[in-house]
């Protein structure tokens, strides 16, 4: 792992890779996040940068990779989904969520987007299945729920 991320640095800065921060440009070339639809928001999730610019320290790196392994529990995995979904940070998956989720799933090309009713019906069967409170949203609890029943996941 250390090795993958001073790669990732400029060769002038790999003797103090763990003091580095590795730019957000850098980590999209990872051939793991390369065609992942969610690679911008799986950056926003683990960096701890404070200037908001996504991107990764050592430590940062270290916890994408370990959530990413096959060794992590589905909890954590689930968590971490969870976070990456919840596209405005609010803690739960309204429908503007869903909505970005499902367009990062099917792509943005004009012959993979939904239609508008389309797209209703889906989230109307997403909230159906997960919302188990009724409230319009899926919280981690309710999210962590489906995913339970979801061997693949």
């Amino acid at each position: 792992a250390y090795k993958r991320f001073s790669e990732l640095l400029p060769k002038e800065e790999r003797a103090n890779a763990c003091a580095a921060r590795v730019p957000k440009s850098q980590i999209l070339t990872l051939p793991e996040l390369r065609a992942n639809p969610f690679q911008h928001r799986i950056c926003r999730v683990f960096s701890t940068s404070e200037h908001g610019d996504d991107s990764m320290s050592f430590e940062d790196f270290l916890d994408m990779l370990s959530v990413f392994s096959d060794s992590a529990t589905s909890d954590i995995k689930s968590h971490y989904a969870f976070r990456i979904f919840d596209f405005d940070d609010d803690g739960t998956l309204d429908r503007r969520d869903l909505e970005k989720l499902v367009d990062c799933l099917t792509g943005h090309g004009e012959d993979s987007r939904l239609s508008n009713a389309e797209m209703e019906q889906l989230i109307r069967n997403i909230l159906e299945e997960s919302d188990i409170d009724k409230d319009g949203t899926i919280n981690l609890s309710e999210f962590q729920h489906v995913v339970s029943r979801s061997p693949d996941f």
